[in-house]
């Protein structure tokens, strides 16, 4: 189940559970669009890897207990600005390879 973090790692723009702005990695690194898209180029500074929205939890119990209820939001903030320097180092050594062949 992801962990559904409450905001961006590098901004920390608010990413309630329901918002569709959030940007995932396999690794669950979280950061907004914005960041994610824009100022990261798609590639996490943590792993390496590219981002996807992050589903949306749903609120109400449809099945199973499988919402919000039974499985909370973390409400606890990642904070980790990225260091935009050794980002720009981490993209160039990837030499524009799509996600899928990182």
């Amino acid at each position: 189940m992801l962990e559904l973090r409450p905001s961006c790692e590098h901004c920390n723009v608010a990413l309630p559970p329901e918002s569709t702005a959030a940007r995932i990695c396999s690794f669950e690194c979280t950061f907004c669009a914005g960041c994610a898209e824009g100022l990261l180029g798609n590639v996490c500074p943590n792993c390496g890897g590219g981002f996807v929205p992050r589903p949306v939890r749903p609120v109400r119990n449809w099945k199973g207990g499988n919402y919000l209820g039974d499985y909370p939001a973390r409400t606890v903030p990642k904070l980790r600005p990225v260091d935009l320097e050794a980002h720009a180092a981490l993209v160039a050594a990837l030499g524009g390879l799509a996600p899928e062949e990182r």
